[in-house]
């Protein structure tokens, strides 16, 4: 066998393919995405229980997007010796576009389809989504109503109440000087006497002159509110309350379910929530819904009234009375103007201040109460004409009356309440919540026509925060009943145009215009969507049945 043939019949040895994608690469690639994983579940179960919102859990989420795509990359230049050339730059490309077409869509979702829960909650972590909201009306205020020409001003509501006539007058309380009488000796028979001139002595002793009786010393007038005050201890705190973390635009049930919780009910806010705005979207629940809930559901009592005080505030919560105040500003840094519930638990005069459980901003921190001062509280509750809730037991019931005073009848307590907003516009001649809460009382009294120049003057001075009529409809009431019903329309569709789609009330207001002008079909449709957003929305209900709906 030659060489040749031999090295032909010699077995040739592999030789160990080298691969494409060497392990190194996929090894580093898991354990790098594990531990990524691991830490932002870490991450975000922390955020979670602190918080208690999903919401929380969409910056960890991104955070996690960008690093594991940051990490990839990375890694391919490391091992771009071993890899195919542009592997890396193509993984960045394709990161980019992922990221890119996320971003668009993700914008597109949150503009139009996103429910405003999430819109609102995402804007925290992410302020800059703001500017993708659809745009609210301008300034953040409600727009101007342009009022009838001629007529009797605003500022005629203002003036004081006419003086009494002189029949009606009072009597005059000053007495006359008496004139001292001369006493003379009696006799039998008149006799004229001359008057002759005396002349006096410039040594003679003048007599003193006769004393002019000083005016009666007027008895001090008490003040009734002094009196209460001083019988008030400086302080005072109910306990017994559990409190509640609201969630999503939920203060209403929130609050209910707190002051319940002072009288043992055990339900949560989900359960008040059920009943008082079966649409989570829903922007507003009334005091009087409030009331409702709490009178037909709970074996609890509760009334509303309106021109509320901080003293009688005070008086009902050292009483032992849970109290649910309605309050409206920019309550918490960042936040816009908004309406919110508060239920006050305690109140300290030394310290200056209500405590109140927040269900949004907590208890305080030693969970007594968060501590808001009387002025910031009272220029809070200002907006909503000083509204409050009292929650009592039936067997207490006399006990409310009577703290209520005058305001026990609710006639009473509306005049009350145009009284403080009446002076509280002369101190203030531009304050819109002044000129509000007038229109307020006088719709709630049904002197319509008064109430409709006060809400003009509020659309006038062009300050009011358009949100406003997500909680409070006494301008539709006034305007429908004096036949504004263009002016109505008008505030509806800025209501339906600025978030207030999921207001009940909106769209029950559009119906009543809608039927008043004879379109029934239109009616029958707007008192329809009432009635999807809250079922229990009786007016609309009854409106509906009336156009055999």
């Amino acid at each position: 066998m030659t060489l040749h043939q031999r090295e032909k019949t010699q077995p040739i040895p592999i030789m160990p393919q080298e691969t494409d994608h060497p392990p190194r690469f996929l090894f580093w690639l898991v354990v790098g995405l594990f531990l990524i994983l691991v830490v932002a579940a870490l991450f975000a179960f922390f955020i979670y229980q602190s918080q208690g919102r999903l919401i929380s859990l969409v910056l960890p989420a991104l955070i996690t997007a960008i690093a594991v795509a940051a990490y990839t990359v990375v890694l391919a230049l490391v091992f771009r010796k071993s890899l195919p050339r542009l592997l890396a730059l193509w993984l960045a490309i394709l990161f980019l576009l992922i990221g890119a077409a996320a971003t668009f869509g993700g914008i597109n979702y949150y503009r139009d389809s996103l429910p405003p829960r999430y819109q609102a909650e995402l804007i925290t972590p992410l302020p800059f989504l703001r500017s993708f909201l659809p745009p609210t009306p301008v300034g953040g205020t409600l727009p101007t109503i342009a009022p009838p020409t001629g007529g009797p001003s605003a500022l005629d509501l203002l003036a004081p109440a006419s003086s009494a006539t002189p029949s009606e007058a009072a009597p005059a309380t000053a007495t006359e000087t008496p004139q001292p009488t001369a006493t003379t000796a009696s006799t039998s028979t008149p006799t004229r006497v001359a008057v002759i001139p005396t002349v006096v002595s410039a040594t003679a002793t003048p007599l003193p002159p006769t004393p002019t009786p000083l005016p009666p010393t007027p008895s001090p007038t008490i003040d009734p509110n002094v009196t209460a005050a001083l019988a008030l201890p400086s302080t005072h705190y109910n306990g017994g309350f559990i409190h509640t973390r609201q969630s999503w635009n939920n203060c209403g049930p929130a609050n209910a379910a707190m002051a319940l919780s002072y009288y043992g009910w055990r339900g949560t806010q989900e359960d008040a929530a059920d009943w008082l705005k079966p649409e989570t979207e829903d922007k507003n629940v009334s005091p009087g819904e409030i009331v409702r809930f709490i009178n037909e559901t709970t074996g609890v009592r509760a009334l509303t009234r309106i021109g509320g005080n901080m003293l009688l505030l005070k008086q009902l919560v050292n009483a032992g009375f849970p109290v649910i105040v309605e309050v409206g500003g920019q309550l918490y840094e960042g936040w816009e103007w908004i309406g919110h519930y508060r239920t006050v638990v305690g109140y300290d005069d030394v310290q200056g201040h209500f405590l109140v459980f927040d269900s949004w901003l907590g208890t305080g921190e030693n969970g007594d109460g968060y501590p808001v001062p009387y002025t910031e509280f009272d220029s809070s509750w200002m907006p909503f004409n000083r509204v409050f809730i009292v929650v009592y037991e039936q067997s207490r019931e006399a006990d409310v009356i009577n703290l209520l005073g005058e305001r026990a009848d609710v006639t009473r307590a509306n005049e009350l309440a145009l009284e403080v907003a009446q002076q509280e516009a002369r101190e203030n001649r531009f304050d819109p919540f002044a000129w509000f809460n007038i229109g307020t009382a006088l719709t709630r009294l049904d002197r319509y026509e008064e109430a409709t120049r006060a809400f003009d003057e509020v659309t006038r001075l062009g300050t009011i925060p358009f949100r406003m009529i997500w909680y409070q409809f006494y301008p539709f009431e006034a305007y429908y009943n004096v036949g504004r019903y263009d002016d109505v329309m008008f505030l509806v569709n800025s209501s339906l145009t600025s978030g207030g789609v999921f207001v009940e009330e909106t769209h029950y207001w559009e119906g009543r215009v809608f039927e008043a002008r004879n379109e029934t079909d239109a009616a029958r449709q707007s008192y329809a969507r009432a009635l999807q957003h809250n079922p229990r929305f009786a007016a609309a209900r009854e409106a509906l049945d009336r156009l055999g709906g």
